[in-house]
């Protein structure tokens, strides 16, 4: 919107994604060249507080809505994060292939590394701050909760009478609704930045590797030739001990069976 338009908003409501009015515009910052660059927003405390304008939607009229910031920044940072993962193993493999000097891809790993690690705390910054969202949905449903009960049991005992537990019992029902939908949210936002900061990928060749080795070294099954009776007897009496003996598909790792005890078996 063009700032002629902007400042239409002056002293409109601000409400949160929800439909929770929490405040309205009290002013808004310009930077040298005109731009809008943050809102003053006087909250239902009377608090007043700079908050930045990607917080913000304007819709034509005099809706003005605030947008969670924890969520935004978590939306950007689960965009970023994989985008850096993809881009330095890209480099590494680049660097295997000897396509780039390895002056260069050191120089480019330590940057995606540093933005990266960057990143991660500021990742776990927003799973901390959307914990504490969290706990206060969970208070303001419990409050929300107590007061429908406590609305119930005097409209049962007749000391509210019918319109007015209607309407009381309405607002509640749209608060718990409101509280219950957020928490939702905040949740799901928490879940998303976890996820993202544990599948670290930059941790899987590691893993895949030492997985690789295990399989190659102890599940890796060993064929069993099948000699004439006359040789086997032979490498029974020659080599009992021997460590290089075959040994049959195992069904599980802990269960050693020798191939001295086969041929016995055999016999």
């Amino acid at each position: 919107m063009s700032a002629s338009n902007l400042f239409l908003f002056l002293g409109k409501p601000i409400k949160n994604e929800y439909g929770k009015v929490i405040g309205k515009v009290a002013s808004f910052a310009l930077d040298p060249n005109g731009k809008f660059d943050a809102v003053f927003v006087e909250f239902s405390g009377g608090q007043f507080s700079k908050q930045a304008m990607e917080n913000f939607r304007f819709n034509d009229g005099s809706e003005v809505m605030f947008v969670s910031k924890i969520k935004s920044q978590a939306n950007i940072l689960c965009d970023q994060i994989p985008l850096l993962w993809r881009k330095d193993q890209a480099v590494k493999h680049l660097h295997d292939k000897q396509k780039i000097a390895p002056e260069l891809f050191q120089e480019l790993h330590n940057s995606f590394e540093g933005v990266l690690n960057q990143l991660k705390k500021d990742g776990q910054v927003i799973i901390d701050e959307a914990s504490v969202e969290i706990a206060r949905c969970e208070e303001e449903i419990k409050s929300l909760s107590y007061a429908i009960a406590n609305l119930e049991l005097e409209h049962e005992i007749g000391q509210v009478d019918e319109e007015t537990y209607q309407t009381a019992f309405n607002l509640l029902q749209d608060s718990l609704r409101r509280a219950s939908t957020e928490k939702t949210d905040y949740e799901l936002t928490k879940s998303k930045v976890s996820s993202i900061l544990i599948g670290d990928p930059s941790t899987l060749p590691k893993a895949n590797k030492v997985y690789a080795e295990t399989v190659t070294t102890q599940q890796k099954p060993v064929p069993i030739p099948v000699p004439a009776a006359t040789t086997t007897n032979n490498n029974i009496n020659n080599n009992n001990s021997s460590p290089n003996a075959p040994v049959a598909d195992l069904p599980e790792p802990p269960v050693v069976v020798y191939v001295k005890e086969i041929g016995k078996a055999g016999l």
